[in-house]
């Protein structure tokens, strides 16, 4: 296949990974979001194929696991080590694009780290919002319109969400009444 069906192909299979994410960002229950973070992360994983960003299927391929982990309580400080060391080093090892390869590695560290370290759903919903912004930039390097577009509705989602929880939690009322 060519790069531009390849493209529309990858654009495709990210609408769905899309899908997830928005999900993700608006349960209010942390379980259920790694579970839509992790099927974003695998769905993410085979379009990063299409794209032929190694750096990505690397990275997402070790995120969908992280987040099954992470789902099933599993996540220990050792398998936190673990999965930040693989990331860096295979990340480096595949990554093909220069600079712009480094970001999925940075994005998969951060966000590694905060699910060990996070426990509530309102810090969980703000590392999503952080790690958004660096596949924001990464998805539009690599061609990924689709990711792109929806990794910003999904941060105005998210910072929306946030806001009402934290409202919410401060017991403000949403009714302008």
């Amino acid at each position: 296949m060519d790069l531009p069906v390849n493209i529309l192909i990858g654009n495709g299979i990210s609408f769905v990974a899309g899908i997830f994410l928005l999900i993700s960002c608006c349960v209010n229950d942390s379980k259920k979001a790694y579970k839509y973070q992790f099927l974003e992360a695998f769905t993410l994983t085979v379009s990063s194929v299409f794209f032929m960003s190694w750096t990505g299927v690397t990275t997402m391929a070790i995120a969908a696991i992280r987040n099954a982990m992470v789902y099933k309580d599993r996540l220990t400080r050792n398998w936190t080590i673990f999965f930040v060391i693989l990331s860096v080093v295979l990340g480096f090892f595949v990554n093909t694009m220069g600079i712009i390869g480094f970001l999925p590695i940075i994005a998969i560290v951060q966000i590694t780290l905060c699910n060990y370290y996070l426990k509530t759903i309102r810090s969980i919903k703000t590392s999503f919002i952080v790690n958004l912004l660096f596949y924001i930039i990464y998805f539009l390097a690599i061609y990924d319109f689709t990711s792109a577009i929806i990794q910003i509705i999904t941060a105005a989602i998210g910072v929306v969400s946030l806001i009402n929880l934290i409202k919410k939690e401060n017991g403000i009322s949403q009714d302008n009444d």
